[in-house]
């Protein structure tokens, strides 16, 4: 107890209530100053309260507004109906092979066509050289007229696919989200490498760099015989051979490829161009379509079994010891060979056609090497990075050749430059359908690169090995100066050319036969050179009727084979038709007929190139690509605009006027993005489709059962084997 009579505690407790003592002056200014301290509590305490309330207001607001704008979202799903339900942003894509299609024989085309070339045929048969002199007048007006459009096409379609492979178009696939390429990379680039191996590799490389070398593009910045002209003169053979020329082949490959196992439609030259109409591939327009491209490859196709029976021909005369015997025997090559090429068409023999491919492959292979070892290895070594660079160096020059630069470089660009363009033309929708075939799978920009390199690569290299050889073996024959430039020939029986011109060459057929005279092995080697060119012709012939008939026959991957083999009868008889023309006049006449029968598809072409730009633009990845740029540019500006640094993202929805609608400016409903994944059944009526099981849907929602689909029907009509069975190995002679 304390003298105040409290204890301790109470003491303790008493000093903590009652108010300090002391003089009155400082019990006012300490009553104030705990005032002053309780005031500012409360102060706190209110703005704590006021900010919570606040708060809380907000957040009310925002979870009210998400409620809102989610319900308009709503609103506005339900309203939009979308075909099975499903955002066009959202479609995995459609293969051909899961769409309901009712294939058959377009006897339109069957018979319009067919009446066409047999006609032909029956006019060169009974008047060659009146339908020499018409061809050579219509080639004469086409190059002096139109002759632009070809070179127009081999520089712009390498421009085109170069800026859509490296655009962000480059990463779509040629099929459904996810799906692994069919073939494995290497497996893809070795099907490749044998698509640049073919019966104009062994005809035109010697004979082509040659005659470049002794007779140089006009303009050229090097004179005939010279130093420079032995890589100027393969710098041209590669410009003909090169990328340019897979780059038309590659623009067929590419859109076929996207429209059928991205699009889900058949693989027909119609099916791509009929977009910028809004048709399909059944009206007339989408007909006449398909009809120019069996045109174009007849004629192309044609054109290379013409020059392979010439060259077959001309091979066994030398190697058998026989007088020559003309065009004869060449037709009667073309005769046999045609019989095989049916009897494969027919018995559906794939497997044993696709083994012989093979094996030609590996030939060719083991003669360029032979060559290479056999022949001046160390002049090739040197000539062919020198030619590269070459070739890249005068690129634009080369392509800027045209006929307003006179006489000589028209007759220059027709009978070389211009003629190659129209030539690819024509064999672009067979190449085109094949590289399409083994490129599933692939994104867009490994198919572009693919396709220009692996090919073209292989061709170059070829041509400077056997073109090469030939240069050496002039050379060597041949009187040089101190330069090296060429003087005179030093010994005419050792020289291709004898009297060094480009007049004294050797028949253009025979010219490969008389650079392997002078190597070891000469007779073996044009024995196995022979063989190599009859299975050229037969794997050739028949896949290019192959594609023919599917054209014919609505895109059906496994056509009638009656229809396979009378396209190769066609085809048979223009290389008939051609030959005989005879002597010079079969090679001039093969260009006067492959550039007027190209010059209408090479339009069809860029009308290809323009609808496939357009499909891009609204495909799926394309679609979430931009919906992703955007979102998250509005986000940003957003967050910044309200919170400063400190901000996260989150989705949710908004009003569809919105201004950071993520759509706004995107109409999703509108048909041209909508209507290419409806499903319809075979005869066009719509089917429902569940997107995420990926299966058709009965009326009562309930996945229908598997029917027999319409390979099954054409394959019982005595269709062939499929076309991926067909496609392995299969565009052997593609050049």
């Amino acid at each position: 107890m304390d003298p105040t009579g409290n204890s301790p505690s109470e003491r303790d407790a008493t000093a903590q209530d009652a108010p300090a003592q002391g003089t009155p002056a400082q019990n006012e200014g300490g009553r104030a100053k705990g005032g002053g301290r309780r005031a500012s509590r409360v102060e706190e305490s209110v703005a704590e309260r006021t900010a919570s309330v606040a708060a809380d207001e907000y957040a009310v607001e925002r979870a009210a507004g998400f409620l809102r704008r989610r319900g308009q979202a709503k609103r506005f799903l339900d309203e939009v109906n979308y075909p099975h339900s499903i955002h066009p942003a959202l479609v995995p894509g459609v293969s051909v092979e899961d769409q309901k299609v009712r294939y058959g024989i377009d006897k339109a085309i069957v018979i319009a066509v067919g009446a066409v070339i047999l006609g032909f045929v029956a006019w060169g048969v009974i008047a060659p050289q009146q339908v020499f002199d018409v061809s050579s007048a219509a080639l004469t007006w086409v190059m002096h007229n139109l002759g632009w459009v070809f070179n127009v096409l081999a520089i712009g379609m390498v421009l085109l696919l170069l800026i859509i492979a490296l655009s962000r178009y480059g990463k779509i696939p040629l099929g459904l989200d996810g799906e692994k390429p069919e073939y494995s990379t290497a497996s893809w680039a070795a099907m490749l490498f044998g698509a640049g191996i073919g019966i104009g590799i062994i005809f035109f490389g010697p004979f082509e760099p040659l005659t470049y070398y002794l007779s140089p593009r006009p303009g050229a910045p090097y004179d005939a015989g010279s130093i420079a002209a032995m890589k100027g003169a393969i710098a041209q053979s590669a410009l003909h051979w090169g990328i340019n020329a897979w780059a038309i082949y590659a623009i067929v490959g590419l859109a076929v490829a996207y429209i059928s196992f991205r699009r889900g439609r058949v693989p027909l030259m119609s099916a791509i161009v009929a977009g910028l109409w809004g048709g399909d591939s059944s009206s007339p327009a989408s007909r006449i379509i398909d009809a120019l491209a069996i045109v174009a490859t007849l004629f192309g196709t044609a054109a290379s079994l013409g020059i392979g029976a010439l060259q077959i021909a001309r091979g066994v005369e030398i190697v058998g010891g026989l007088p020559p015997m003309g065009t004869a025997l060449a037709m009667a090559i073309i005769g046999v060979l045609t019989v095989g090429t049916i009897a494969s068409a027919v018995s559906g023999v794939a497997r044993g056609i696709r083994w012989l491919s093979n094996i030609n492959m590996m030939l060719a292979l083991v003669l360029a090497v032979f060559i290479f070892v056999v022949g001046p290895t160390v002049f090739l070594v040197n000539i062919i990075p020198g030619a590269i660079t070459e070739y890249l160096g005068t690129l634009p020059d080369m392509l800027g050749a045209n006929m307003s630069e006179g006489e000589d470089m028209q007759t220059f660009l027709s009978s070389w430059t211009t003629f190659y363009w129209a030539w690819w033309v024509s064999w672009a929708p067979f190449v085109g359908v094949f590289t399409a075939k083994i490129s599933r799978g692939r994104t867009i920009r490994q198919f572009v690169l693919g396709v220009l390199l692996i090919p073209s690569s292989i061709i170059v290299l070829a041509f400077a090995v056997l073109g090469g050889t030939a240069i050496w073996l002039q050379r060597r024959a041949s009187e040089l100066d101190a330069a090296g430039n060429t003087i005179g020939i030093a010994d005419p029986s050792r020289a291709i050319a004898p009297d060094g011109t480009v007049d004294s060459l050797p028949a253009p057929e025979e010219i490969f036969f008389a650079v392997v005279d002078q190597l070891p092995g000469a007779g073996i080697i044009s024995a196995v050179v022979i063989v190599m060119l009859a299975i050229f012709l037969i794997t050739s012939a028949d896949s290019a009727s192959l594609v023919n008939s599917q054209l014919s026959q609505k895109g059906n991957p496994a056509p009638n084979r009656l229809i396979t083999a009378f396209w190769a009868l066609c085809m048979a008889g223009i290389a008939v038709v051609i030959l005989l023309f005879g002597g010079q006049n079969a090679l001039q006449g093969l260009q006067n007929l492959i550039v007027v029968s190209a010059l209408p598809f090479a339009v069809v072409l860029v009308l290809m190139a323009v609808a496939l730009v357009k499909e891009l633009r609204n495909d799926p990845m394309v679609i979430r690509d931009h919906f992703q740029v955007v979102a998250v540019e509005n986000a940003v500006k957003q967050g910044v605009a309200e919170y400063g640094d400190h901000f996260a993202l989150t989705i949710e929805p908004t009003a569809p006027d919105s201004e950071f609608a993520t759509g706004s400016e995107f109409d999703s409903t509108a048909p041209e993005v909508t209507e290419w994944y409806a499903r319809t059944d075979e005869d066009g009526n719509p089917i429902d489709y569940d997107y995420e099981r990926g299966v058709y849907l009965g009326a009562d929602g309930e996945p229908l059962e598997e029917q027999p689909s319409a390979e099954g029907d054409a394959a019982s009509e005595g269709s062939s084997g499929t076309t991926n069975e067909k496609a392995d190995g299969k565009a052997d002679g593609a050049n």
